[in-house]
């Protein structure tokens, strides 16, 4: 088997949800089990060779996780399954983007689905899968959990996904990842790990009813409002598909970290922990690292503003171990989003300027104090949150925010490079209230792919 998934060109990070489900699959299957890595300048014909070199006379299962919406790589499943392939869509929304948008076969701009692309999609835990490779297990769909598939008659049929199940999670091959070069395929050399802590995100936990502007080209007197319950950030997918499933315990945590490749000083490679609240139990963390002997060059955290500010102590106390083990601890991304309190509320963030303010200062503040082990800025590798532009951009709004950008001096050390546009996914809640939007106002917005195109200007019905 394979699993190919979405790659930036030029990076040296490891994927872990593919990586740990070829672990899982070889573990438990007799398939060897890969991850091909291919980013947007790989030639799809010399990985068609590639893959017909690595499966020879073998039927080729092939995975595909962490797609990022590539319409290139949903055409290449399409040509492999019409081969003969079978071809198995996985990782967050599986489930939703296989069966297409909520009413697709009543309106005809909304996303179709892949299921002409893909055999089967798989909606949680990847040991789900393994029933399929044993003996008569194409007979065994309809008990296969997380499965979703076209039965006998066309219908598209979703299993119940099961539990994650915490033994599962707790081992890593790093080993198993491999990228294009010329036609053949080439091990990688991971520079970059992830450490999965939280499933999910507590944010996600509980449903919350927001009331959402219209956007701003559509209602300029900003009266208009669509009332949603959403869990988590409204324009995050993975909220929407994953909620909140917990806290993997300490050791397999720890096992986690054991697994990952050590660089050439014997320290394990810097990684991220997965986790958008971790320091309640950071300083734990690192202390029960020092007394298992594991050394570690960097750790990465991605944060939220709120939970930073409110952590304040505790990322104090994390530092101070830290500068014992002489860890860097980079504060790789702190979801800011905006500056603008109307935009932050839209995007069911549940912080607000003045909090986003807050975390910042206490940021620079601890560098002072932290200079060596403490990374945040820009310049350092942070890639903060800061999605622009938004549906509800004003002249008014954006002009607070470049003042606000400049007279804190956020250029300087929070902003990134380039903003990120407002992706707005068809199962997202921001899904829900277009497609509420386009039956009030009777319009239709452009879908490309799996992706609402809000920023172009809607055709009437």
């Amino acid at each position: 088997m394979a699993i190919i998934t979405s790659f930036l060109k030029g990076e040296s990070y490891g994927l872990l949800g593919p990586q740990m489900a070829a672990t899982i699959i070889e573990a438990k299957t007799s398939c060897k089990c890969i991850v091909i890595a291919v980013s947007r300048d790989d030639d799809k014909t010399a990985l068609l060779k590639a893959l017909t070199r690595y499966f020879r006379s073998q039927t080729a299962v092939i995975g595909f996780a962490a797609l990022s919406g590539r319409p290139d790589l949903f055409d290449l499943a399409r040509e492999l399954k019409s081969a003969g392939a079978i071809t198995i869509l996985a990782g967050p929304q599986a489930g939703v983007d296989f069966a297409g948008e909520i009413g697709w076969a009543d309106h005809p701009n909304r996303f179709r689905g892949l299921a002409d692309r893909f055999s089967f999609a798989l909606q949680g835990p990847a040991e789900q899968i393994v029933p399929l490779f044993t003996p008569g297990g194409q007979k065994e769909l309809p008990r296969i959990s997380g499965l979703v598939y076209r039965d006998s008659r066309g219908r598209i049929i979703q299993n119940p996904a099961g539990q994650w199940n915490e033994p599962y999670l707790s081992n890593v091959n790093w080993s198993n990842i491999y990228t294009l070069a010329d036609d053949r395929l080439v091990p990688f050399s991971i520079g970059m790990g992830q450490v999965l802590q939280h499933i999910g995100c507590p944010h996600a936990a509980r449903n919350t009813a927001i009331d959402l502007d219209y956007p701003a080209s559509l209602d300029q007197g900003r009266t208009k409002k669509v009332k949603l319950e959403l869990r988590g950030c409204s324009f995050c997918d993975v909220a929407a598909d994953k909620g909140f499933h917990g806290r993997l315990g300490n050791d397999a945590v720890i096992r986690q970290i054991e697994c990952l490749p050590a660089g050439e000083d014997g320290r394990k490679i810097p990684f991220e922990l997965i986790n958008e609240n971790p320091l309640p139990g950071l300083a734990d963390l690192l202390r029960e690292m020092r007394r298992r002997g594991i050394r570690v060059r960097q750790l990465n955290l991605t944060l939220r503003a709120d939970w930073l500010a409110a952590g304040a102590e505790k990322l104090q106390a994390a530092l101070r171990v830290a500068c014992e083990l002489d860890v860097v601890m980079l504060l790789s991304s702190i979801g800011f989003e905006s500056f603008d309190d109307a935009i932050l509320r839209n995007l069911n963030k549940g912080v607000t300027k003045a909090k986003n303010l807050e975390a910042i200062s206490l940021v620079r503040s601890l560098k002072q104090e932290f200079p060596r082990h403490l990374g945040y800025s820009s310049r350092e590798g942070a890639v903060h949150g800061f999605i622009h532009p938004t549906p509800w951009d004003t002249r008014e709004n954006q002009a607070a925010n470049k003042t606000t950008i400049h007279l804190y001096g956020l250029q300087n050390d929070i902003l990134p490079p380039h903003s990120t546009p407002l992706i707005i996914h068809h199962a997202s809640a921001l899904g829900d209230w277009i497609r509420e939007i386009e039956q009030r106002e009777n319009i239709r917005f452009r879908r490309h792919g799996s992706i609402i195109a809000w920023w172009e200007p809607p055709s009437r019905n």
